[in-house]
């Protein structure tokens, strides 16, 4: 795949371009999914590698992105990344970054000022870093028009009224600080729970476990079903075996029971499945086999000319 272009697939009236900020191996597999045994990475190491893992290094294959999505005349963004220039001391590869996020933005046509709406699925760093960036020694709104959604048990998770996380992590702090405060303070946030409607095409929904408030995104237009499931999945071999957590989710039994449901939905309803962090095409379906699942097709992209 290339990372420096946008990438593009329409789904019935909704057009969704992937701008990617960062790809490549990430952490030992076992490291990401501590439960998935090392046999499922070997057994399906024809299709694994080299997108999603790199055997000779065992490491797993991951990609920082941000979905934009153009919907009844309105421009969304999933997620926003890892951010330039942010304290992280317990996040080596969040530690400092600077990238070219918002050129990549550019090249796919969008702007800041023209964005609409801002989902987080949930409030971990990789996924609120450009919500802000930095002008004059303070953090702001990066896009200055924009309604951010953010759920609500997170926010209260992470923020100052829960002790940022319980003080589970110094990051959870500085994370809030930076990158969620400065919007709450801008006015520029809404924040929700269980389900919310952006659109006649797009609603919100909680799928807690991985954080209080993680969510997915549904997206239905005419005939064609996608989700976009936010951390839910950080490997494929978890659609093999949707048991298995992530060494991220907070509540395993939780993050879990989230994620069967999700693929059982997208599993019948034929919804592409989009996780945060897939290298690769990023996008799957799901099928059912037996009482799990396996790999359906992977997406196809279009021009974004």
């Amino acid at each position: 795949m290339k990372s420096e272009s946008a990438q593009r697939i329409v789904l019935g009236d909704v057009e969704i371009l992937r701008v990617v900020e960062w790809q490549g191996p990430f952490a030992p597999a076992l490291g990401i999914v501590p439960e998935s045994g090392a046999e499922v990475w070997k057994d399906n190491k024809d299709w694994l590698a080299p997108d999603h893992w790199e055997p000779e290094i065992d490491s797993a294959v991951m990609a920082l992105q941000t979905w934009v999505l153009r919907s009844g005349g309105r421009t969304v963004l999933v997620d926003t990344g890892v951010g330039n220039g942010r304290e992280r001391p317990g996040s080596p590869h969040l530690h400092h970054r600077q990238g070219d996020f918002l050129g990549r933005l550019a090249q796919a046509g969008v702007r800041p000022q023209d964005v609409d709406i801002v989902v987080n699925t949930h409030l971990h760093g990789d996924h609120v870093g450009w919500n802000t960036v930095g002008v004059d020694g303070e953090w702001v709104p990066t896009f200055p028009n924009a309604q951010y959604l953010i759920p609500a048990a997170d926010d209260f998770h992470f923020g100052p009224d829960n002790a940022y996380g319980n003080g589970l992590q110094k990051d959870d702090q500085l994370i809030y600080e930076d990158s969620v405060a400065p919007v709450h303070r801008a006015g520029q946030t809404m924040l929700w729970d269980g389900m919310h409607r952006i659109d006649e095409h797009l609603t919100l929904e909680s799928a807690p476990g991985h954080t209080p408030g993680s969510s997915v995104l549904r997206l239905t237009s005419g005939g064609d079903r996608a989700v976009f499931v936010g951390d839910l999945l950080h490997s494929p071999v978890q659609i093999l075996k949707p048991s298995c957590n992530s060494c991220f989710c907070l509540d395993a039994g939780q993050a879990a029971a989230s994620r069967r449901r999700i693929l059982e939905r997208a599993a019948v309803e034929r919804e592409l499945v989009v996780p945060a962090h897939f290298a690769g095409a990023g996008v799957v379906e799901v099928r059912p086999e037996g009482s799990g699942f396996t790999i359906g097709r992977w997406a196809a992209y279009g021009d974004t000319e």
